[in-house]
């Protein structure tokens, strides 16, 4: 590969830095356009995390602010408007909150994270300190501010009012991430009091505020029933089921075929697609920027070619663990439906507050659309949406999850436990397969589609929970033995007694039988008894288990 080609830019979100450094950017300036040509004073937009917030937010404030860098945009999109860019580039002051870091352990620190914020945003603004136009109040105002000591609530309208008396100019303010405060307040308990705040400071910095000339907020959930947005002058919602800005937000397929043959990867198109892609934003089909960019990356400085997790690793996932906590048997069978490739239709609210996501496991689905993990295929009439998950990546996180399910289930049903380790220890085959048929019916049925390979681990993870519960026996998985490599080992060293345990997925229940005695030949076969050395068990017992759906067959020899 060309050493020369442009660096990618992993998490770097300074629209600056990023051009004057030459990574890899994907030209999202149209956005800038369309929000000039329908004008909104105030504009949210809700996106996933990772999916270029930060990086459009930064791309605004260098196109807006006084004083900026003017060949920045040289090339880009924008530039092709002149006449738009005569009148708005470097035109107005910005005020910039990023407010992903306000957040604590309780209330007061969650403020002291606000007053740096604000700190940080009045010391790059210094300059107005030297300034004749200032009187000293608006000087002692800007010094308490950037020492954290003045009055958060109307930080914004006071600052705002000196950038406009010292520029002559309205302020462009920008937000991003605006309800991560109020995400973290909710875990931790102080809820109520973060939003009584943010409502007064938005109140007070932007409603009726004759100095904002336009505004630009950020987030993943439009926080919209709690009054905070009554400090807002008629904002302009813009979801992720809008068609306005849907290209904005996310790669498109066209974006994705340039940066793949850029870096000479042309070859892994399918599956780049396969795992990243899916997400529908309006009318638009869009892969996950940040999994695209660090899954280049891979391919360009590594031999793996095996993709990752990218953005289940980075997002967090608390949202889809107390969506598992909340589940019942028939939120267990939908999300194994999703997972075998169909869908589920759910009256979607886009209007959650934070509180009220434990009122209902339906809540919870809405969340897990404007987060992310789902995206829609349609919307009916009635207002029902087909929800999916996007993508290989995500379902290998659900997948996951249905592990964690069946662990839990395990670990509680002590009983259920205890007679199942009562037949293993009788050799008892008919009395094995009756407990893990119970387990699974109980639990969630599971999974019609994927990979075969996929499928048997889940089962083998399965067997292999509930076994290395089993007191008192050594228990592994995946171990060279013989000529192959076999599923579960199982030795209880004091009676010198084993077990060799191999696992099939059966794609029919008709072929169950076929399975396990195909799975018991692969021990014979395979010599996987040499695993034990010269330290051969007195009796050693092989089962060959084929699992589908919720059935099994369990074959001893």
């Amino acid at each position: 590969m060309d050493g020369r080609k442009r660096k990618l830019p992993i998490g770097i979100d300074d629209f600056g830095k990023l051009i004057r450094e030459e990574f890899y950017y994907v030209d999202k300036t149209g956005m800038i356009e369309e929000l000039l040509h329908n004008w909104g004073e105030v504009n949210l937009f809700v996106r996933p995390r990772r999916f270029g917030k930060s990086l459009n937010m930064s791309m605004l404030q260098y196109f807006f602010e006084v004083g900026t860098d003017r060949h920045l945009f040289d090339g880009l999109i924008i530039s092709e408007d002149a006449e738009l860019c005569e009148e708005w580039m470097g035109q107005y002051p910005v005020i910039s909150l990023i407010l992903k870091d306000v957040w604590g352990i309780d209330y007061q620190d969650a403020m002291k994270q606000m007053a740096a914020t604000i700190s940080y945003e009045v010391g790059r603004h210094d300059y107005l300190q030297e300034s004749a136009k200032l009187d000293e109040a608006d000087r002692k105002m800007l010094y308490d501010l950037r020492m954290k000591q003045g009055s958060l609530e109307d930080s914004l309208l006071l600052l705002s009012n000196v950038l406009y008396k010292y520029w002559g100019r309205q302020v462009v303010v920008l937000m991003d991430e605006y309800d991560v405060p109020l995400q973290k307040a909710e875990e931790r308990g102080y809820y109520e009091d973060l939003v009584a705040f943010i409502s007064r400071f938005l109140r007070r910095g932007m409603k009726t505020n004759p100095n904002i000339k336009l505004s630009v907020v950020t987030g993943c959930l439009r926080v919209a029933k709690e009054s905070i947005f009554t400090g807002f002058n008629n904002p302009k919602m813009h979801s992720i089921v809008d068609t306005q800005y849907d290209e904005w937000f996310g790669f498109t397929d066209a974006e994705v075929h340039r940066m793949l043959d850029y870096y000479e990867a042309g070859e892994y198109y399918e599956v780049t697609k396969e795992w990243y892609d899916g997400y529908l934003f309006g009318n638009t089909q869009v892969y996950c920027p940040w999994d695209v960019i660090n899954w280049c990356n891979q391919l360009a400085v590594s031999a793996d070619r095996i993709p990752q997790n990218f953005w289940a690793n980075v997002s967090g996932n608390d949202i889809i663990r107390r969506f598992a906590d909340k589940a019942d048997k028939a939120t267990r069978d939908q999300i194994a439906l999703l997972i075998e490739g169909g869908s589920v239709k759910k009256m979607l609210r886009l209007d959650l507050t934070y509180k009220e996501l434990n009122d209902s496991i339906e809540n919870l689905w809405s969340i897990l659309f404007t987060t992310g993990y789902l995206t829609q295929r349609c919307r009916d009439t009635d207002g029902y949406y087909e929800l999916v998950i996007p993508n290989r990546e995500v379902k290998n996180l659900f997948m996951t999850q249905v592990d964690e399910w069946f662990k839990d289930k395990v670990l509680e049903d002590t009983d259920g436990l205890k007679e199942f380790f009562e037949a293993v220890q009788s050799e008892d085959a008919a009395a094995m397969e009756e407990c893990l048929i119970d387990y699974m019916e109980s639990s969630v049925s599971y999974l019609d589609g994927g990979k075969v390979e996929e499928k048997e681990n889940f089962y083998h993870g399965l067997l292999l929970g509930m076994l290395a519960n089993w007191k008192g026996w050594n228990v592994v998985s995946n171990r060279e033995a013989g000529k192959g490599r076999l599923d579960i080992v199982a030795y209880r060293r004091k009676e010198k007694y084993a077990l060799i345990i191999e696992v099939k997925y059966s794609g029919k229940a008709s072929d169950l039988d076929a399975d396990a005695q195909e799975a018991l030949n692969q021990i014979r076969k395979n010599k996987y008894d040499k695993v034990f050395g010269r330290h051969v068990p007195d009796r050693i017992v092989h089962y060959g288990i084929s699992f589908c759906k919720t059935d099994c067959r369990v074959l001893k020899e």
